[in-house]
């Protein structure tokens, strides 16, 4: 087998076609079409499918690429090491994360300031993106992960917390059962314009007197420190407002549902250094909102 042109179907697998493996290479376009060609003959499969938007992994293709990609990129860390154990880490990493998701800010501004030479890519959606197709190389989700082609990486678990600012509990009292609801004026999470607004309580579901309903959380926390709203946030995104008194928390003995978020990459791109740091270093840092999940709860 022909090494050189293993190392260059890798790089086709990484880059996503062969013209953006063939720029990040230095080598023609059709010098590495005729090498990938070549390979494909030498082992009688077929290794890539091409089309107008890029490339695709065969089956065949996978196989060989999670063998000889884990292959290569030792051989390459390796060589980095000999050359100079205290080499940056420089590059670019492209990341998805939800819209209002303030604590990752946070975090991102912390591993750029560890890793300053990496550039980073922040693509802000509530679209579940393709992570091929879109050039994304970690995601962040929010919810159960269901696709097989990823490598999902837990990061934390935690519930959202129903809160009301103090004026609006001073004027409409403590709820004391997820039925004194109804007498308030709430704002719900909602994906889309006819999404029903329902909130799970404990082992109650209930439909609010909704007099706004929205996919992004900050507004909502807005209202609700203005004393418009009951409403539901993360803990992460209350935390420092329940702290300072700004908001108290309603009903603690009946918990809203467990969340899970995890860090999403393909699995069969084998992760460069730069994404390895990046998971590394969000599993060190997760503890800043698992704290404030604590205080938003607790």
């Amino acid at each position: 087998m022909d090494l050189n042109a293993v190392q260059m179907f890798v790089s086709v697998v990484q880059a996503g076609s062969l013209s953006a493996a063939a720029e990040r290479l230095g080598v023609p376009l059709p010098t590495l079409s005729r090498r990938i060609r070549e390979l494909e003959r030498q082992l009688n499969v077929q290794l890539l499918e091409r089309s107008v938007r890029g490339t695709r992994l065969t089956d065949a293709g996978a196989r060989l690429y999670e063998h000889a990609g884990r292959g290569i990129e030792a051989l390459v860390e390796a060589e980095q090491a000999v050359i100079s154990d205290q080499a940056r880490l420089k590059g670019r990493l492209r990341l998805s994360l939800p819209p209002g998701f303030e604590p990752w800010w946070e975090l991102l501004s912390a591993f750029q300031q560890r890793y300053p030479d990496i550039r980073t890519h922040v693509y802000t959606t509530e679209r579940r993106v393709d992570l091929v197709e879109d050039g994304i190389d970690v995601a962040l989700r929010v919810g159960p992960i269901v696709h097989e082609s990823m490598v999902a990486r837990h990061v934390l678990s935690y519930r959202h917390v129903l809160v009301a600012s103090p004026g609006l509990i001073d004027r409409l009292g403590m709820p004391e059962s997820v039925e004194a609801l109804h007498r308030f004026p709430c704002a719900v999470w909602a994906l889309g314009a006819n999404a029903p607004g329902e909130w799970r309580l404990g082992e109650q579901t209930v439909a609010p007197r909704s007099v706004l309903a929205t996919n992004e959380y900050t507004h909502l926390r807005s209202r609700a420190l203005a004393g418009e709203v009951v409403t539901e946030l993360p803990p992460f995104l209350a935390a420092s407002a329940i702290r300072a008194g700004r908001l108290l928390v309603l009903l603690p003995g009946e918990p809203m549902p467990e969340q899970q978020i995890s860090l999403l990459y393909p699995s069969h791109r084998h992760p460069s250094a730069i994404v390895r740091a990046y998971l590394g270093f969000c599993q060190e840092q997760v503890s800043m909102l698992v704290d404030a999940s604590t205080i938003a709860s607790g």
